[in-house]
């Protein structure tokens, strides 16, 4: 499988949407929209629903940040309405590090529990609150999974509880460190996890020296090396160094027993991503 991010545009007209949807490489399974995670944006779920009249496959990110009980499951049911069936439930970053550090935060539910209360849509036709909904919805529900989280075996603990709780997908966060990533996997195997979940590595494409220094201050950031940083500061007159690099991550990540698919992390550009499977060779 193959996905990637794709940004809403910060506009009331359907049109820039469209617009969108033609720019995105034929080559994706889906695109996984940002909801509103550095700046407002138009919205993800409006986004979502005109990317599938499109004939795009949307994934709809749910934040549970952002919003209590009663809107995530009228988010969903709305959703499942206008065509939209993929969900990733996320907890969300605090908002002090989000588009608005003065809004306040929910957290009704964590991403765990509301992957659970997807699941019983679908399986059992009940709603949040145990109340019969009017039809069963057939959903597709994802959430994330942190492979270089410390100690390791809570990160697998993790994963474990998504998966009990129902959850069909994950994303990873993005792998720089491809080795650290192999022994988490090498742990997801030999719990069987591999086998009940999709796994799906993301991969962030590194576009200047600048850019890097800053990600490898982030808890995500572990595995940009100084090598990394120097092979970016080179002149070029062909394929970017950045392209290179995430390239040989993906060739590598594509190794990996129990991976089931590549996420590309562009900030919503098309033509990067687009650049990225050209480069990796995943068209």
């Amino acid at each position: 499988m193959l996905t990637a991010e794709c940004l809403p545009p910060a506009s009331s007209d359907p049109e820039a949407v469209k617009k969108l949807a033609s720019q995105l490489p034929p080559a994706l399974d889906a695109v996984v929209i940002s909801d509103n995670h550095h700046e407002t944006r138009g919205s993800a779920l409006a986004c979502a629903a005109l990317l599938a009249a499109q004939q795009i496959e949307p994934v709809l990110p749910l934040s549970t940040r952002d919003k209590n009980r009663v809107a995530l499951e009228s988010d969903v049911l709305g959703a499942s309405a206008l065509g939209v069936k993929n969900f990733l439930c996320m907890t969300g970053l605090h908002q002090s590090m989000g588009a608005s550090p003065e809004a306040a935060s929910v957290y009704d539910l964590d991403s765990a529990q509301l992957v659970e209360a997807i699941g019983k849509m679908t399986d059992s036709g009940l709603g949040i609150n145990g109340r019969k909904l009017d039809n069963v919805p057939e959903l597709f529900v994802g959430s994330t999974a942190h492979p270089f989280m410390s100690p390791i075996e809570l990160s697998v603990l993790q994963l474990k509880k998504k998966v009990l709780a129902g959850a069909d997908v994950v994303w990873t966060d993005p792998v720089f460190d491809v080795s650290g990533f192999e022994v988490w996997m090498q742990a997801v195997r030999e719990s069987g996890l591999h086998k009940k979940i999709a796994i799906i590595a993301s991969v962030l494409l590194l576009q200047n020296p600048k850019q890097a220094e800053i990600i490898r201050t982030k808890p995500t950031g572990k595995g940009i090396t100084d090598i990394m940083i120097e092979r970016l500061k080179q002149p070029t007159n062909g394929t970017s160094p950045g392209l290179v690099i995430c390239a040989e991550t993906i060739a590598a990540i594509k190794g990996i027993a129990g991976v089931r698919g590549i996420h590309l992390i562009t900030g919503g550009s098309p033509a990067l991503a687009t650049q990225i499977i050209s480069t990796a060779g995943l068209a």
